[in-house]
């Protein structure tokens, strides 16, 4: 039997609380800073991404003339701000990856500070970061349903679906998080591998395109995207008012939940030699 005893319940929802709350006030006062003595202040989380999508819908709606076909349906030709608001709703389920992922491997080496602080619980560092990020993405959703309403009427009742089908996604972005922010002080090419290969998947992945536009044999190994479903299943319950993908849902939730478990036991495991490498 060991000798440790065990950990009450309570006092571990306590701790768990506790963790969250610091995560928090992390992301709080990371969003301050960011933003702090700009002209536009928080605008910058809002003006950006629309720079962004005038430029993509330009080249991508009226140069490229790319158009979808809605599901059970013919191919359609979208005017530009139907095209504005299915390309904006991919773009926002991205960003969140890019903005997490990419910054994840330099997390512990950009806080140097806290590794020598020994009671300092580092496994909230990729949570506030998360935390941060998903901010800049509730922002973007907020314009996007303003979008949908204007472009297409109203919003189908299918929104409501939305949270679940970015719960998983977020639970992914986490576990992913923990793994490279780990392996990041240990391997420090790994954050100038994961620029060009974010950008790779963006174009890669049904943002600007619809995955019925890939070749046959292309399209099975589109479920190995990890943002594939989510941005599909978004434009689903938000854009063309159908359910999303229950059984690919109900899958890659399964497999977000092992990847987020596993991110953070290996974050543990390494966290112990990043006072002998930082």
């Amino acid at each position: 039997m060991s000798s440790h005893p065990a950990v009450p319940f309570g006092m571990r929802v306590r701790l768990i609380g506790s963790r969250l709350r610091l995560a928090v006030q992390l992301a709080q006062r990371e969003i301050s800073a960011r933003y702090r003595g700009s002209v536009l202040g928080i605008g910058w989380s809002l003006l950006t991404p629309l720079l962004m999508l005038a430029v993509f819908t330009f080249v991508f709606g009226t140069v490229f003339k790319t158009r979808w076909t809605p599901p059970g349906g013919s191919e359609a030709s979208h005017s530009t701000a139907d095209f504005a608001v299915i390309l904006f709703a991919g773009l926002s389920v991205f960003q969140l990856f890019a903005d997490v992922v990419t910054r994840a491997p330099s997390l512990v080496l950009s806080n140097v500070n806290y590794v020598k602080k020994v009671v300092f619980p580092l496994a909230v560092l990729p949570l506030a970061a998360l935390g941060s990020a998903l901010f800049d993405t509730a922002v973007r959703l907020v314009v996007l349903l303003v979008f949908v309403v204007l472009a297409r009427g109203s919003l189908p009742a299918t929104a409501l679906l939305l949270p679940l089908v970015l719960a998983p996604y977020i639970l992914l972005v986490l576990g992913l998080t923990w793994f490279l922010a780990g392996l990041g002080v240990y391997v420090r090419d790994v954050g100038q591998f994961l620029g060009p290969l974010v950008t790779a998947l963006m174009f890669l992945s049904p943002i600007f395109f619809p995955s019925s536009a890939l070749p046959d044999w292309l399209q099975p190994y589109l479920v190995l995207n990890p943002i594939a479903l989510p941005v599909e299943g978004t434009r689903a319950v938000l854009i063309w008012g159908t359910a999303p993908d229950w059984t690919g849902l109900a899958l890659y939730s399964a497999i977000a939940a092992a990847i987020a478990i596993l991110g953070l036991v290996w974050f543990q495991k390494t966290r112990k030699g990043f006072a002998d490498v930082v």
